[in-house]
């Protein structure tokens, strides 16, 4: 039901005259002569024109209830989202709607698995070890407030007009966030393990890989789930820093032109990929984590 009362509210919006539809969509122009078949235009205006057309003995125009262009209709965009696939690109250096995506999905790839590789030892280190934590904490919780895409001028200057710029964009938009999450989750384990551990002479990295990383293990994994939406929400933002490419360049293309199905297409596609994403990732949790009930109630 989460996902059908929006679609009937945009059902209703679409379809239904007297729920909304704020302007016309013109059929026949009449004797006005700056409407065209297609034009739309607000209703008070269409209804100003008719009065003026009849009170002058003139043939009115004609026309019916539509919602403004960036509100295409349910069935439009369903319509959309197929054509999207299988309708070749209109210019010569086009791409694909899937190639776009590929190239997204790569740019994802990359980024979240390089903030996860310094980000997750360093977020395990700093929630096991208070020096540690003291050191580091304060600069990250400092860098974690500046937008990530303020850096944009700079890795473009750094590491060109190309993929490079985008994935650092990932990058800094969610290492700092990783650190401290991850942290604060290491932070939660359960102290009387760590005593045992210690009591029975374990200690430096035997804690940590014996004990620490063990007890952590499924709540670090759903972090890194929730983190990993995390870095879907910069996608738009990074791929516009140097070349624009990717799914962004297929929105912005399809915005250009006026063409607001296709644009609600893809980005009901990133959401369809994220959301399918989580699903097979609790999956893959409730497998590799089967004690933890955590994951069960959550997902």
């Amino acid at each position: 039901m989460s996902f059908v009362l929006p679609v009937v509210v945009w059902c209703l919006v679409s379809y239904v005259p007297f729920v909304w539809h704020p302007q016309m969509l013109i059929t026949k122009p009449g004797s006005v002569d700056y409407l065209e078949p297609g034009m739309r235009m607000d209703r008070k205006a269409f209804e100003d024109e008719v009065d003026e057309a009849k009170s002058a003995d003139r043939p009115p125009p004609e026309g019916f209830p539509a919602n403004p262009i960036y509100l295409p209709a349910p069935h439009e965009v369903a319509m959309a989202l197929y054509t999207a696939f299988v309708t070749p690109p209109a210019s010569k250096d086009g791409v694909w709607l899937h190639e776009s995506l590929w190239h997204s999905i790569q740019i994802i790839f990359w980024g979240f698995l390089i903030s996860s590789v310094l980000g997750v030892p360093l977020g395990l280190l700093c929630g096991t070890y208070g020096i540690l934590s003291r050191l580091h904490e304060p600069f990250i919780e400092f860098f974690r407030y500046l937008p990530a895409p303020a850096f944009g001028a700079l890795a473009v200057a750094i590491l060109g007009i190309y993929d490079g710029p985008k994935i650092a964009i990932i990058v800094i938009g969610t290492f700092y966030q990783q650190v401290l999450i991850i942290a604060n989750t290491t932070r939660k384990l359960d102290l009387a393990l760590v005593e045992a551990a210690l009591t029975l002479g374990t200690k430096n990295a035997k804690l940590l890989s014996r004990v620490v990383i063990p007890g952590v293990l499924p709540d670090l994994y759903r972090d890194q789930r929730i983190l990993l939406g995390w870095a879907w929400t910069y996608l738009i933002v990074a791929e516009l820093i140097g070349t624009t490419s990717g799914i962004t360049w297929f929105i912005t293309q399809q915005a250009r032109y006026q063409h607001f199905a296709n644009v609600y297409a893809a980005i009901i596609i990133i959401g369809i990929i994220g959301l399918g994403t989580d699903m097979v990732l609790a999956l893959i949790g409730r497998r590799l984590f089967p004690w933890d009930r955590s994951l069960a109630k959550h997902d």
